[in-house]
């Protein structure tokens, strides 16, 4: 094996001062898709990874970290799960997690970039483990603006796995007030939207301070948790919201029957994981209290 000093990195840029770099082993893909960068390489630590616009999307070693973390909390909370909305999630990890219960009748997902879908199902095969090809599954690859404009279900469940809504990123306009309106529109009564929701370091936590105070003003119940992703190097948030659950209170005996219903076992998740990710420190605690920005 080459010493380190002979391999190429990939460095992913946090801040005007602040690197990450990654050793590369392969590159499987590199190029760019009419919205985004795209690549795909494989890293001595964490295996492959897929990388949108510079920024890590997951890797093969902890990917379930931050797709059971997205998926089931909310999936274990809803009244009814049997129509799942997947705003983005090209991988088809996401969509693999949801389709893992039974109680699932359909699950839409709906993301903009189709070479992210092909290039997932020629490259990263492991991450949908055969999830696109479920008769359970509707995968409509066009704008989630128009789907939300133009749809008319309603699903107990919506997940947003989309990318950050930084200026340049396709995810951008999907971060407003008219969109959370149209988002909160499709869901059945007591139904629960989910998102990815940026860092949650105490370094680089203002943007999901911001997606919060703006989901305050749509839900009863909008509630913060996070976990540790070590393919990111940092700790990463998501938002859970809805009039009828508080998921940072969900029930343990509510928890444990569902993971049991899942089809295969569970890496990350579980009724003590849940209440570990709701316990936020008291840095971020008073972030989210705090008046400011919204979108």
């Amino acid at each position: 094996m080459p010493k380190t000093e002979n391999w190429q990195w990939y460095v992913e840029q946090f801040a005007p001062t602040e690197q990450h770099h990654h050793a590369v082993a392969r590159v499987y893909y590199a190029g760019r898709s009419q919205f985004q960068d795209i690549g795909i390489i494989e890293t001595p630590v964490f295996g492959k990874m897929l990388i949108l616009d510079g920024d890590t999307q997951s890797s093969q070693a902890d990917e379930r970290i931050y797709h059971e973390a997205l998926v089931h909390p909310a999936m274990a909370g809803a009244p009814d799960c049997s129509e799942v909305l997947i705003l983005g999630g090209g991988e088809g990890a996401t969509l693999r997690e949801v389709l893992r219960h039974p109680a699932v009748r359909r699950a839409t997902m709906v993301d903009i970039d189709g070479e992210v879908v092909e290039l997932s199902k020629q490259y990263l095969p492991e991450w949908s483990a055969g999830a696109f090809g479920e008769p359970r599954a509707r995968v409509i690859i066009g704008d989630a603006l128009k789907f939300l404009a133009e749809d008319k279900d309603r699903y107990g469940v919506i997940i947003s796995d989309l990318t950050e809504p930084l200026e340049d990123s396709p995810s951008n306009p999907l971060f407003c007030d008219a969109v959370f309106r149209d988002i909160k529109n499709r869901l059945a009564p007591g139904g629960i939207y989910v998102l990815q929701a940026s860092t949650a370091g105490f370094h680089n936590l203002s943007l999901h301070a911001k997606m919060a105070r703006t989901l305050r003003k749509h839900y009863k119940h909008v509630a913060s948790y996070y976990t540790h992703v070590p393919a990111f190097d940092n700790d990463w948030a998501f938002i859970a919201c809805s009039d009828g659950v508080d998921l940072s209170r969900l029930d343990e005996g509510q928890i444990e029957p569902y993971c049991s219903e899942l089809r295969g076992e569970n890496f990350f998740y579980d009724a003590q994981t849940h209440r570990r990710i709701f316990a936020l420190p008291l840095y971020l605690r008073r972030a989210l209290a705090q008046g400011g920005e919204t979108f």
